[in-house]
């Protein structure tokens, strides 16, 4: 009697989630306790949704209830506690909302340890056990606890569907396979797991592979953005330094040309007042001469005047203005154009570097591959209107359209003499600099034309292979001539195998160094790619030679 009282006081005792004895038991709204952690592990599963209920009586509460622990009933379990109440042994364990409870079981169920798929069935630990002793449940398959086993049972013939058919890709059992399923390909289930499983196997295998990869490349991706940081932070520092340097130098120079201004000022001066005050002297002098002549002029006793005039004083030599040579009043202007011509020259330089800074500063990039467009359509995305510039264009070139089409021509075209124009190969190069992605295409017709890019600096006069698109190191070359194609760089020749296409359409990545040259028509054909490093802007080329033979560049959008 007081073994059953004591189990009793266990049930009445023990948190109904993790059917033990309550810890810190709270009680809800309702008036069912539990554990508080168990309650709160359990509300948090229900987060989402926004409600909260009771694991017992599904009483459901907005917003969650806060939650005090029940002082009385935390008082009680201590004493009970120490009157020898113990927590509930594992084979008392119930089974929860959540877990899979024992088919055999009556009253309130405890958990099930195992699954059968033969019985479809699932066991506490007591009622398992004829499995785990018995021969005659030796061939009988046990599974973690599983609540889906009626899954198992096919819904037309009420049999355990082991068998799999592969035409429907889906599970039967035996007499599927000899009715509905019988000219179909049918397996065993056991067949079909064990194949299913090595397919996951492998491709476990290839995810796995691709975590690695993965994570080797974001590895390398924080090791880039730790160095691109550094790098930055330092070209920060460096540069503010070098520039605190140059004002330092301007200051200086500043100084030193205030210095020089007042020295020479000052010695310029003092010479001016040395020689005003020679004169101030000399004025004094001629002043009183001129009034002793005066008197001696004005005596009327002609015998003193003659006696008086040899005994005047001659004059000193002389040292008026008159005897001087004046500079024209510049002063010191010489020296303001001279500094301003200084700024006009250092404006120029700052304008010139200012732009080849940015110009590297853009060209800094992680050079992360970009997957390169598989369609048309892709590829327009990247589209780039090109023009052609007069000024390089050779003179039997005649450009029409815009400036967009070149016309290879046997008469010399009126152009004016410019030292960007090719004066020996038929060539001419686009206004728009190449930077980025872009892609354009080009219309060609008659005897030869060469698509190409090229740096900027190419050379423009005379016959070598520097001026070439396609014979040296600044520029590369797509040969389109009657029904082939050769491409060309550095002066090297590599034959070109696709579909001879009236148009080539051309991609450039310039941050990935990739070059794509393609033939257009239904399709689009890759005919040659370039992987390098460009260094400068690209420009757009087109080399026409034959008569006739000519070069669009189309309107893409």
């Amino acid at each position: 009697m007081e073994q059953q009282e004591n189990h009793l006081d266990r049930e009445r005792f023990s948190c109904w989630i993790c059917l033990d004895l309550l810890k810190d038991p709270v009680t809800t709204v309702c008036g069912h306790s539990y554990c508080k952690s168990c309650i709160n592990t359990h509300w948090d599963k229900e987060e989402e949704r926004g409600s909260y209920s009771c694991p017992q009586c599904r009483q459901t509460f907005t917003p969650r209830p806060v939650l005090e622990t029940n002082t009385m009933l935390a008082d009680l379990l201590e004493e009970l506690k120490k009157t020898g109440l113990q927590a509930a042994p594992a084979d008392h364990c119930y089974a929860g909302p959540d877990d899979v409870a024992c088919d055999v079981c009556t009253g309130r169920r405890l958990k099930a340890l195992k699954s059968c798929l033969v019985c479809l069935a699932s066991y506490c630990e007591k009622h398992l056990q004829p499995h785990l002793q018995s021969a005659a449940f030796k061939k009988h398959k046990l599974v973690e606890p599983s609540e889906k086993l009626q899954e198992n049972i096919c819904s037309r013939h009420y049999e355990v569907m082991k068998m799999f058919c592969r035409t429907d890709q889906q599970c039967i059992c035996y007499l599927c396979s000899v009715e509905e399923h019988k000219d179909h390909d049918t397996v065993s289930a056991a067949a079909e797991r064990t194949e299913r499983q090595r397919e996951l196997r492998l491709r476990r295998q290839t995810i796995q592979q691709r975590v690695q990869d993965t994570e080797k490349d974001v590895k390398l991706l924080r090791q880039e953005e730790e160095a691109l940081n550094g790098s930055a932070d330092k070209a920060v520092e460096d540069s503010e330094e070098i520039f605190t340097e140059m004002i330092r130098l301007l200051e200086k120079r500043s100084s030193d040309v205030k210095q020089q201004i007042r020295s020479q000022q000052e010695t310029e001066v003092s010479r001016v007042r040395e020689l005003q005050e020679r004169l101030e002297q000399e004025l004094t002098e001629l002043k009183r001469k001129v009034h002793e002549l005066k008197q001696l002029s004005d005596t009327e006793d002609h015998n003193q005047l003659l006696h008086n005039y040899p005994s005047l004083s001659p004059l000193s030599g002389c040292t008026h203005s008159s005897s001087f040579r004046f500079r024209p009043l510049r002063n010191f202007e010489d020296v303001t154009a001279a500094v301003s011509q200084v700024r006009g020259r250092l404006q120029d330089i700052l304008s010139e570097t200012e732009t080849q800074i940015l110009q590297i500063v853009s060209q800094v990039d992680v050079l992360l591959r970009q997957p390169e467009p598989e369609t048309r359509a892709d590829f327009l995305k990247y589209s780039q209107e090109i023009t052609l510039d007069p000024n390089t264009a050779h003179k039997h070139l005649l450009l029409s359209e815009g400036n967009r089409k070149v016309t290879w021509t046997r008469e010399y075209q009126s152009y004016s003499n410019h030292p960007d124009r090719f004066t020996f190969w038929d060539q001419v190069l686009s206004r728009e600099s190449l930077t980025g992605r872009c892609y354009w295409e080009v219309e060609v017709g008659g005897g030869g034309v060469d698509v190409a890019v090229t740096y900027k600096n190419i050379s423009r006069a005379g016959d070598s292979d520097e001026c070439g698109f396609g014979y040296n190191d600044k520029s590369w070359s797509l040969d389109c001539y009657r029904n082939s194609y050769n491409f060309y760089h550095n002066n090297i020749h590599t034959p070109v195998s696709g579909p001879v296409s009236s148009r080539v359409g051309v991609y450039l990545d310039h941050s990935a160094g990739v070059l794509s040259f393609y033939s257009v028509s239904d399709t689009m054909t890759l005919l040659h790619r370039v992987q390098t490093t460009f260094t400068q802007p690209l420009y757009a080329g087109v080399r026409v030679y034959g008569y006739e033979s000519t070069a669009e560049f189309c309107k893409l959008k």
